[in-house]
């Protein structure tokens, strides 16, 4: 099928995911499976291999967000429902002041997403983000905007995340390098991505009834139970839960780059050190802590816990379906195409690097995906070009940037944020994907001049 064929199926895809969520008012979840088959077909994919590809995405998709999202969820209503959020809102408000909260918060994001992954990390951070936003008495997309774009900043430029390692290998760029770069680079987007996000969010942007009924009630006893406690947990605790999974995600990334690779100690921490166990193990110790050593029988405690997997389940399912849509789109080769026909049009380096991974992001959805896939388009002429160890690093972290923005529907991260903050499809595309794509561009134009300066002192 002709490239441009591919395109219009896309661009036609698209346009009927938007007019099913937007304009008929229909579940994601289902619009997104319908739109998934229905591009699959077009793009010829044949029709006895549809069914399994829908399952194939699902299950790729939900076989790393399902686990992480029901524990974050866990996590996140132990510490709503014991007091915690709204202790630890209420000693940063009073130390930093309500004006310095917002900068306080995506100042911690920006340290917490270096060796946590962007999915787990913002999840950690929801019941924090709710409970500021009830002592400030604001929305928490106002929170929670800034804060989820530079944790997903550092996610596509900084190492250890798996997108920039694997581009990194291939490209045969230096890690040290790309680390320094990446953090050098971020940190100004941190600051801009905070005023972005403040005058993205001017106007008052409605809540989806479902997110609106649980950010009202969130500090309260919702579960049914009277949930009387002897005593209520400390901040200092309530931060202990919130670093606990973190340390033990960078036990695993340092350590495991200390010991030798296939020994036993290099398996056991990456076992103690993968999301899933770090977050179980936080979820257990939070059980024992915030609810039984509190005041809470064992089963008021279990109530509480599953009490946050209903609202989980929505959030998980649609990441799903948004999964299936980026499947179906890179398995008909239509990012793929319109990469390599980018790359013949004789670009420079720096800026075919962008625009290429903008594309694949754009046409697939995943960061990790359009950063390996590119820095593979990419390799021979890497390799070819005699560039040095900066300019290479540079190049990685142009792919990274060009990955960064056009967060939108066949994004998992799109669904994660935009249904905990309560965001609408149409509101999510004008106050998510514009943050991302305003922060990918400026992290690119940060890039591109330091490139252009090494290129002309000849480092």
């Amino acid at each position: 099928m002709s490239p441009l064929m591919l395109l219009l199926i896309a661009v036609a895809g698209v346009a009927l995911l938007l007019l099913g969520v937007i304009k008929f008012k229909m579940p994601a979840f289902i619009v997104l499976l319908l739109v998934s088959m229905l591009v699959a077909l077009a793009a010829g994919i044949p029709i006895q291999e549809v069914a399994g590809l829908v399952t194939e995405g699902m299950g790729g998709t939900l076989g790393s967000v399902a686990v992480l999202v029901g524990l974050g969820a866990m996590l996140g209503k132990v510490i709503e429902i014991s007091g915690g959020a709204q202790v630890l809102s209420t000693r940063f408000t009073a130390l930093f002041g309500p004006r310095r909260v917002i900068a306080a918060l995506t100042t911690a994001a920006f340290l917490l997403a270096i060796p946590v992954f962007f999915d787990v990390g913002f999840i950690v951070l929801v019941p924090i983000i709710y409970g500021f936003a009830k002592a400030l008495n604001v929305s928490p997309v106002k929170i929670g905007l800034p804060v989820g774009a530079i944790m997903l900043a550092i996610h596509v430029v900084v190492p250890p995340h798996p997108g920039v390692v694997g581009g990194a290998e291939i490209l045969g760029a230096d890690i040290g390098w790309a680390t320094i770069l990446g953090l050098a680079f971020c940190a100004p987007l941190g600051v801009l991505s905070y005023f972005v996000a403040k005058r993205i969010n001017r106007r008052e942007i409605p809540m989806l009834p479902e997110t609106a009924e649980q950010f009202e009630s969130f500090g309260a006893s919702g579960t049914g139970t009277a949930l009387a406690k002897t005593k209520a947990p400390t901040s200092s605790m309530v931060i202990s839960m919130i670093l606990l999974p973190i340390v033990m995600i960078m036990l695993g990334t340092v350590g495991g780059s200390l010991v030798a690779a296939e020994s036993t100690a290099a398996n056991i921490l990456g076992f103690v050190g993968s999301p899933a166990v770090a977050l179980l193990v936080t979820v257990l110790v939070s059980y024992y802590l915030l609810g039984v050593r509190s005041g809470w029988t064992s089963e008021q405690t279990g109530k509480v816990m599953d009490s946050a997997l209903a609202p989980a389940a929505i959030v998980i399912l649609v990441t799903g379906a948004g999964g299936v849509f980026g499947k179906v789109l890179t398995e008909s080769g239509i990012g793929t195409v319109l990469a390599e026909s980018l790359a013949a049009a004789g670009l420079p380096i720096i800026v075919m690097a962008f625009i290429l991974a903008a594309i694949l992001r754009a046409s697939q959805g995943s960061a990790t995906v359009a950063i390996i896939t590119t820095t593979g388009l990419l390799a021979a002429a890497v390799e070819a070009g005699g560039y040095s160890t900066v300019q290479t690093a540079l190049i990685l972290v142009a792919v990274g940037f060009g990955a960064f923005g056009l967060s939108h529907v066949n994004d998992s991260g799109f669904w994660i944020v935009t249904r905990f903050l309560g965001l609408s499809v149409a509101e999510g595309l004008r106050t998510w994907t514009v943050l991302t794509t305003v922060l990918g561009v400026a992290g690119f134009a940060l890039t591109a001049i330091t490139y252009a300066i090494i290129t002309a002192a000849g480092v």
